[in-house]
């Protein structure tokens, strides 16, 4: 246990951990003490001089955010002390000589600790009567955020963010003495995914957000906190909503998970909500079109082929998409086995593998890895994901281990992310026979190792369960860290062919299957074969619910030949995306913004949803879209509030990780590799009408190591083209020695750039040839 110390307040006594500063000290006491740069999550820097305080024997007063406590110490801050209420009063005068009085016009008006301070604590009037400093406004330093310099107390929270925080140096304080300012270097934008947080602890309006700008005021909108579902992280955020419209997100603060922090994607990526070509009333193929009806006709459309496949045996099939809400994903699930009597039910998942069904099948039983483990971690071994582009606040959280407690972190695959560690380069195909020999290596950090994998992972053979193993091994976590909200939410549901809800085998024992057919009642026989079956199978109705397979399998062919080969489709989604335009019925959906529920993170916790704008004409959750389907075909099913109760009743209990039998491992092999890898911000579905954000997208490019761009003649920068055996795709070269020799990595989902035309769910890492785009 660490020292304490004991001093006084304002004459109140309080006892604190040796090494606490005072500006904390008082908010425990709940004595506020002006400030600007201070933040407590930022290291402590005493630059705006605002938070000055007397401490008995001090010869002057001091910064009380730079000040620790000490035993003995009497403080008195500005609320018994004329020497505290006088330096801040002269700090606030200074800040104002040059400060514009633009309150009503700035968008951080009414939220300002400025705008506060200056009416509590500062002086009446002002003895500065020459003109003030003007510059030319707003400054954009990237495209979404904008620079009023006159505004800027250089408090320099934005710029210590960007260095402590996300490590995005790209943001600066230029110049010195009074020409000093907040700027970027010249045509190099602040290029950092966590750019916005920047502009939410600006304390005063010299940064703001570019889509907010005089949008709305703190006090006229209606604030509901929600949990981020752009990924699996379950960030805290709060919704800012104005006469229906959704106008702002800021992140909220949630000291177990992030912080104080939220991606941009997070923050900026809602456009689609309020998008012109949401669904918003249930539409009916006739001939070549869709024509929009009543849900009434709809429903009967769906419940007569219901009828006809039940009559003459046909098969029924359901493909979840990544994003849905646990109740959603539940309630697919349950209507797939109750309504439909099957188990021919699937998620959309990048690497799906007969070898991740065990791992799993023991996630939602397994006692895994949490933030808090990440926290106290002595080495952090990470495989197949990128946690900068794909899980971005477990990836803060990592690197914030790193710089405070010196975890050390070891990667491994075919390519080196902007974790700062060791790195273990191997084409793909050899992680298995690396993180197998890790264990030997990392005796010392038995007991307090946390092993993160992403869902790619399963691609590799052995790769997968070699992780699961080695975390057993030191006595540490695992993490499965899919890059959607949805996608664990989803399996613990069952949306797999082989699992039942809370990991249960589909084709277990009778007395396995028992606990859900106790709350469900009886359930179809045996395992499905998931999107694969659905291809070749052809059944005669497949259910979509926020599934789009067309463009979101690694397969460029299986997806549709899913949706060719099926009788009669009916889609549940938000957009007609390239999937539900092929439909014969399509449901508007809600979204996670216009729902309440529940949402399953990484790391197996359920998170909050909060509905905080109603969903758009006729659209409603899947849920219950569901059950008025199940209602119009004769059966019964459950609301909303029952599928809650079921949904705990069949929530397995967790338990120690036990040990999985081994995979065989695969072995590299010498041609050279496709790998494919995905970035935060991309051309997904749920990027529309998010413009501004989408510039930021890293676009199209075909990354090389230094030794295989020079072996080809290819120079950085240089149009190339990478060819496999099922097509082609070109791009601009970027040679990078964070690539493993013998790998060439190309992006998922950017414009321009379709890699699933060389992709198999058979061959996952195609062979490549390198060439110039002019050999075409």
């Amino acid at each position: 246990m660490s020292a304490e110390v004991t001093l006084t307040i304002d004459g109140r006594e309080i006892t604190v951990p040796e090494g606490t500063l005072v500006i904390r000290a008082a908010e425990r006491l709940g004595i506020y003490v002006p400030r600007f740069c201070d933040h407590p999550m930022l290291d402590p820097l005493g630059a705006c001089r605002q938070c000055l305080v007397e401490v008995e024997g001090q010869r002057k007063p001091l910064t009380s955010c730079t000040t620790t406590c000490t035993e003995g110490m009497v403080v008195k801050t500005q609320a018994t002390s004329e020497i505290a209420q006088d330096g801040q009063r002269g700090v606030l005068e200074l800040l104002l000589i040059n400060h514009p009085l633009d309150c009503p016009m700035c968008d951080k008006g009414g939220e300002c600790p400025l705008q506060d301070q200056a009416l509590a604590y500062g002086p009446g009037g002002s003895r500065y009567v020459d003109a003030k400093r003007r510059f030319t406004k707003p400054i954009p330093i990237s495209e979404q955020i904008k620079l009023d310099r006159e505004r800027c107390v250089l408090c320099a929270r934005c710029t210590r963010f960007a260095d402590q925080i996300s490590g995005d140096p790209f943001i600066e304080l230029f110049e010195r003495g009074a020409l000093e300012q907040v700027s970027i270097s010249e045509d190099e934008p602040y290029e950092s995914i966590f750019s916005g947080n920047v502009v939410q602890i600006c304390p005063v309006g010299a940064l703001t957000a570019t889509d907010y700008r005089f949008r709305a005021r703190p006090f006229d909108v209606v604030t509901t906190s929600s949990t981020c579902t752009r990924c699996a992280s379950g960030c805290a955020i709060d919704v800012q909503t104005r006469r229906g419209e959704l106008v702002r997100v800021l992140a909220r603060e949630d000291r177990a998970v992030n912080d104080a922090w939220i991606c941009d994607k997070g923050r900026w990526g809602t456009g689609f909500v309020a998008h012109a070509d949401r669904v918003t009333e249930p539409l009916v193929r006739k001939g070549d079109d869709f024509v929009a009806v009543s849900w009434t006709e709809a429903l009967d459309a769906i419940a007569e082929r219901l009828r006809a496949a039940n009559g003459n045996g046909g098969r029924t099939a359901v493909l979840a998409g990544r994003h849905l809400a646990d109740e959603d994903a539940f309630a697919l699930s349950r209507f797939a086995r109750t309504v439909l009597g099957t188990n021919e039910v699937d998620t959309l998942r990048p690497a799906p593998s007969e070898e991740e069904t065990p791992v799993l099948a023991a996630l939602p039983r397994t006692e895994t890895a949490t933030y808090a483990d990440v926290d106290a971690a002595r080495a952090i071994i990470v495989a197949g994901i990128d946690l900068h582009q794909d899980a971005p606040i477990v990836y803060l959280r990592a690197r914030k281990a790193a710089r405070e407690r010196g975890t050390h972190i070891i990667e491994v695959g075919p390519r080196r992310t902007r974790l700062a560690g060791a790195w273990l380069p191997c084409a793909p195909g050899g992680e298995a026979a690396v993180l197998s020999a890790l264990a030997a290596e990392l005796s010392g950090a038995a007991g307090a190792a946390v092993v993160l994998t992403g869902e790619r992972l399963a691609a590799s053979p052995g790769a997968l369960t070699a992780a699961w193993n080695l975390a057993i091994e030191l006595q540490g976590r695992f993490g499965w860290i899919p890059r959607a909200s949805g996608v664990r939410g989803a399996i613990e549901a069952g949306l797999h062919p082989a699992l039942l809800p809370g990991g249960v085998r589909a084709d277990a024992v009778a007395a396995a299957v028992a606990a859900a057919e106790a709350v469900w009642g009886p359930l179809p026989s045996g395992a499905g074969g998931g999107l694969r079956s659905m291809a070749a199978a052809s059944p005669e109705v497949l259910f979509l619910a926020g599934a789009d397979p067309v463009t979101a399998v690694p397969d460029a062919s299986l997806g549709s030949r899913a949706i060719d080969g099926a009788g009669f489709v009916v889609a549940l989604d938000m957009f007609l995306t390239a999937s539900s335009r092929m439909a014969d019925v399509v449901l508007p959906a809600a979204s996670s913004f216009e729902r309440d529920g529940t949402v399953t993170t990484w790391e197996g916790t359920r998170a909050s949803l909060r509905g905080s704008i109603p969903p758009p004409g006729l659209a409603d959750t899947t849920a219950t879209i569901l059950r008025h389907v199940a209602e119009a075909f004769g059966r019964g099913f459950p609301d909303e509030r029952t599928l809650a109760r079921e949904m705990a009743a069949l929530r397995a209990e967790r338990g120690p990780a036990v040990a999985l039998d081994p995979w065989a491992a695969g072995a590299p092999g010498k041609d050279t590799r496709l790998v494919v890898v995905d970035d935060l911000i991309d051309q997904g579905t749920l990027m529309a009408g998010s413009d501004l954000l989408a510039h930021t997208a890293p676009g199209p490019r075909i990354g090389l190591s230094p030794a295989s761009a020079r072996a080809r003649g290819v120079s950085d920068g240089a149009r190339i083209r990478a060819r496999a055996r099922l097509g082609a795709v070109a791009g601009p070269a970027v040679v990078d020695e964070g690539i493993a020799d013998g790998c060439v990595l190309v992006p998922s989902n950017q414009a321009g750039m379709d890699v699933r035309a060389l992709l198999s769910l058979d061959d996952p890492f195609p062979v490549v040839e390198i060439e110039p785009e002019s050999g075409a």
